[in-house]
């Protein structure tokens, strides 16, 4: 986030919804590629769970 506030800042306003989709794309392809993009900070399981107990009970 703190990268694309600092580009932002830069631009000032974009043209249109496409170049802020882009840049966001951009940022969160960098992301991907880094050591960042293999880290998890949730667990599913606990999610997971929740979705099959709701199955079961419905």
């Amino acid at each position: 986030m703190r990268e694309i506030r600092r580009r932002t800042r830069v631009v000032g306003a974009f043209p249109d919804g496409n170049s802020a989709l882009m840049l966001v794309a951009a940022r969160l392809r960098h992301i991907a590629g880094t050591k960042w993009g293999t880290r998890r900070y949730l667990s599913m399981e606990a999610l997971e769970k929740q979705s099959l107990e709701q199955q079961h009970s419905a």
